[in-house]
């Protein structure tokens, strides 16, 4: 499949994900996959979305939704591997980089993604 250049102003067209260069650098995330990496990068993505829909908890945190349905759109996956991407970056089952909180109803889960890095690390 052939692929035209980019020519003038067409290199600055695109949005990018963010993903900490600490994910593949510190040791602590060495078990987690890349997908899982890349998962966490939108996910902070999708946060200032959520500030903009002013979308902050009693206590002042940011909270987001994004479902098991857009993960598999995104990595054009089965749910299976999308449950279990969310897995790695839990709090309750993985690493704790993100903390899911139910909300039943056929609600989707309320997402809080947590920042690994302090002032001490």
């Amino acid at each position: 499949m052939p692929f035209d250049y980019f020519y003038g102003k067409q290199g600055g067209q695109y949005a990018f994900y963010r993903i900490p260069k600490l994910l593949f650098t510190d040791s602590r995330f060495k078990a987690l996959s890349t997908d899982a990496k890349l998962l966490y990068g939108m996910l902070i993505d999708r946060m200032e979305l959520s500030l903009k829909n002013g979308w902050i908890d009693g206590q002042g945190r940011i909270y987001l939704y994004f479902t098991i349905d857009e993960i598999q759109k995104r990595f054009h996956c089965a749910s299976g591997k999308a449950v279990r991407l969310l897995a790695e970056l839990d709090s309750a089952k993985g690493i704790g980089l993100i903390e899911s909180v139910r909300q039943g109803m056929g609600k989707p889960n309320i997402i809080y993604v947590k920042n690994f890095v302090s002032d001490t690390d």
